[in-house]
């Protein structure tokens, strides 16, 4: 751009924001725009910038500050942060939408929240904030104290309805009772083909089975629906399918940390215990237990110790830096994580925001952040090593069983003979080497003679370095105790004491250990902490109490949300002040009291969840009701959900015959010497991984069981991760974004993997029956699991009837459409 019409840009610009900031400054601002600012837009700016841009940053970056109306004016280094009522020419909007910078750094937000952002802008930015960072104090934040999440669980009876004949459930008189009340009526009963795709696919992540299809279309007894949900509950394929929804909240990898490919040489057992404990249906309190304090509780059986110790790996599987030389750091930032990772994971709140100071807008003082974080600070998590500044995760060995001590024992006895022989066969080639050397010092041999003797020396030496990696790979990796990652209790418990904005070189006064005031006071106080202890049984016993309002409401609501699209609470992760208020409270209270009646079953919640009339209900359109609820709050339809990334390649996998069963085991294939780097005691870095070779099998496993790493793009068989919002595996997600992008269908059309699914597919259709009549129909039951229509028929057949590759095609055709990448 030349000078001139730079400086002209310039100028309208300047313009625009002087025009803009009149609009800002306005006193003509409406209470339902400050409504609007205080609803939507404070809560974000607080909880996804303040981080990095407020007087809370030691230094905010960029110069820019969001936390007062004169910082958002006066913007940072890259000038104003917005125009207001000019989204487009907004440096905030272009950032959050990722044209220019990416805010924030760790991840997109959800398309609401970036056009609520838009609208706020639009309207002229209307912000109260006339002075500083502004700061709900506690004080004020006491009122919030009678906010709905923090009050006692409650049953409501089941409400009266004008259609007694529709519910089948208890939870349908709710959501009729909610319609009739709106003037709503429920969509009708979806078919037959489309509620087991349906339910197949969300209680296991893969479509029924052509002999699924058969047996339940010819199923006209009355309980076709619960022996269909049975089957299904009853399968390993649930496990594997819900467990991945658990790890979203973990912030699970294969990886220690994100430096240097670091590998989490145990994770897998954590993932395998998700599975296990979801297939056994263990109850959700014990569940919670276990994974903060297992290796503090009573057990039947060595497998039931081993399993609590393996959970405790909840704490510790996140993404800790362990590359640090300030081991004090390091511990309060794992600290935070944990206390992040638990009041999120099972109290839907954000604790960390009271790490530095009371929390915005939530009653969490400061000092419930540290009571909490007591906890943890009496829990060792991770050790000095031997490799500079690294530290390494806790490592816990595991009790065994007479036929696991056997089974190892014949493992050692194995892996001693194999390693004996390579060190033979490399003491004889060291003797043989030598030996050469030593002819082909004397002078005189023809040069044929010399040149044999070179070849074979040669030869011998890069058997011998290639015996050298062996062996060190194989003393590396030997079998011996089994172990896991976890967390063991301090030996000297103490109070933790407040650190100044985060420093734990500036320390404040000491805090007992203790829970949420605002919860703990409306669930009785919780329990005692024996001052010579953590307190993490303590701690684990208050959050899976049937007293404690969050858990059971937190949990039920996550499980509705994977069910029925959205929670009950849209915010599913986020259960404070600011978050999105029930849009059926009384239901929220039944199902979580139906959790806790029910013994903490999630499979006896999902089965009842299934077998409801809400359940059943179609997706199609309605135009009055749409009119009435557009974002379907009221749940008058089922809503079209796009599968997932890791059930999108399980479905292709399982359409085209490749699935393979699988009996879990480390996703890392670090037996092969070339993933591994590092192991070498004299190496100053810690052993580390790259994987250059699969195994076979990986190619054709359930994603579930394929590494996750944080370092790079998810690689090999589950690069369509990559694609698909797979959750950064750093983050603790409780629902995915869902995003509609060019390089999702360019990656269905382009990928091989996608085309060699669809090969697969032909050839299992063609194998099917010789008629092109018939193959048709199998493709379309075992694909979109319905019968073909004639009109689909007629234009298949033309479409196959030429060239031989005519059914590649159409497979990949139908593996890419809209109807198999969804949930209808």
């Amino acid at each position: 751009m030349d000078p001139i019409r730079n400086g002209i840009y310039w100028l309208g610009f300047g313009w625009g924001w002087f025009v803009g900031g009149l609009a800002f400054a306005s006193d003509e601002t409406t209470q339902e725009q400050l409504d609007f600012f205080e609803n939507h837009i404070r809560p974000v700016l607080i909880e996804h910038c303040f981080e990095c841009h407020s007087g809370d940053a030691k230094t905010p970056k960029g110069g820019l500050r969001l936390d007062s109306r004169a910082g958002v004016l006066e913007g940072g280094e890259n000038g104003p942060a917005l125009v207001p009522g000019r989204a487009q020419e907004s440096m905030l909007i272009q950032a959050v939408r990722y044209e220019s910078l990416k805010m924030p750094p760790q991840g997109k937000l959800p398309e609401a929240i970036i056009s609520d952002l838009v609208k706020w802008v639009e309207m002229g930015a209307p912000d109260p904030r006339s002075k500083g960072p502004t700061h709900v104090t506690l004080s004020l934040a006491d009122a919030s104290q009678d906010h709905w999440a923090f009050q006692a669980i409650t049953d409501s009876p089941r409400p009266s309805v004008g259609d007694n004949s529709w519910p089948l459930v208890a939870s349908d008189y709710f959501i009729l009772s909610r319609l009739e009340q709106k003037g709503l009526g429920p969509a009708e009963d979806t078919d037959r083909y489309t509620w087991l795709r349906r339910v197949s696919l969300d209680l296991t992540g893969l479509p029924p089975t052509v002999e699924d299809i058969h047996r339940f279309v010819a199923d006209k007894s009355p309980r076709a629906h619960e022996k269909v949900v049975d089957r299904l509950l009853a399968s390993p394929a649930f496990g594997e399918r819900w467990a991945r929804h658990w790890l979203d909240l973990v912030g699970y990898a294969d990886q220690i940390g994100t430096s240097n490919n670091v590998f989490a040489r145990y994770a897998w057992r954590y993932r395998d215990y998700v599975i296990d404990s979801l297939n056994r249906d263990v109850p959700f309190d014990r569940f919670v237990r276990e994974q903060i304090a297992g290796d503090l509780l009573t057990y039947d059986s060595p497998e039931q110790q081993a399993a609590s110790i393996i959970a405790t790996g909840f704490l510790v599987l996140g993404d800790l830096e362990i590359v640090e030389a300030d081991k004090e750091k390091m511990r309060v930032d794992i600290i935070d994580q944990q206390v992040v990772k638990t009041s999120r994971a099972f109290l839907g709140m954000t604790i960390g925001c009271a790490r530095c100071h009371d929390h915005k807008f939530d009653p969490i003082s400061q000092r419930d952040y540290y009571a909490m974080a007591g906890f943890f600070y009496n829990t060792q998590s991770v050790y000095k090593t031997d490799h500079g500044v690294w530290s390494d995760i806790v490592e816990r060995e595991l009790p065994q069983t007479e036929s696991q001590l056997a089974q190892q024992a014949k493992q050692v006895r194995q892996h001693a003979t194999k390693l004996s022989a390579w060190k033979d066969e490399r003491d004889t080639a060291t003797t043989r080497k030598d030996e050469l050397e030593t002819l082909l010092k004397e002078e005189g041999k023809k040069e044929e003679i010399q040149e044999q003797l070179t070849k074979e020396r040669d030869t011998l030496i890069e058997r011998i370095d290639q015996l050298d990696r062996q062996i060190l790979h194989a003393e590396y990796f030997a079998p011996g105790l089994r172990k896991t990652y976890g967390v063991r209790d301090v030996s000297d418990p103490k109070d933790m004491r407040i650190t100044i904005r985060g420093n734990p070189r500036v320390l404040g006064e000491e805090v007992p250990r203790g829970f949420i005031s605002v919860v703990a006071s409306s669930a009785g106080g919780g329990p005692t902490v024996p001052p010579k202890v953590s307190g993490r049984r303590e701690f684990a016993d208050w959050i899976s109490s049937a007293d404690n309002p969050l858990t059971a409401r937190v949990t039920v609501n996550r499980i509705w949300q994977k069910l029925f699209g959205t929670g009950v609470v849209p915010s599913v992760d986020y259960f404070g002040v600011r978050g999105e208020v029930p849009t059926h409270p009384k239901l929220l209270d039944h199902l979580a009291t139906k959790f806790i009646r029910d013994g903490w079953s999630r499979k006896s919640l999902v089965r009842s969840l299934v077998l409801s009339r809400s359940y059943r209900m179609s997706s199609a359109h309605n135009h009055q009701s749409y009119a009435c609820d557009p974002t379907n709050s009221f749940f008058w339809r089922m809503n079209r959900c796009r599968l997932d990334a890791e059930a999108l390649r399980d479905s292709m996998l399982a359409v085209s015959g490749q699935l393979l069963v699988s009996l879990g085991g480390p996703a890392l294939p670090l037996e092969f010497v070339e993933n591994v780097r590092n192991i070498d005691p004299k190496n100053v870095n810690p052993p580390s991984f790259t994987i250059k070779r699969w195994r076979p099998e990986q190619e054709a496993q359930r994603t579930i069981y394929l590494p996750i790493i944080r370092s790079a793009l998810q690689p090999g068989p589950a690069e369509l991760r990559n694609v698909f919002d797979f959750p950064q595996p750093a983050e603790f997600v409780g629902q995915r974004a869902t995003t509609e992008v060019p390089t999702q269908a360019l990656f269905l059309m382009n990928s091989p993997a996608v085309k060699q699914h669809a090969v697969k597919l032909a050839e299992q259709v063609k194998c099917v029956a010789t008629e092109n009549d018939a193959r048709l129909e199998f493709l379309w039951l075992c694909t979109l699991n319905r019968p073909i229509t004639s009109v689909e028929k007629d234009s298949a057949q033309a479409f196959v009837s030429g060239d031989e590759t005519g059914w590649h095609e159409l497979c990949h055709a139908i593996l890419v459409t809209n109807e198999f990448l969804m949930t209808l």
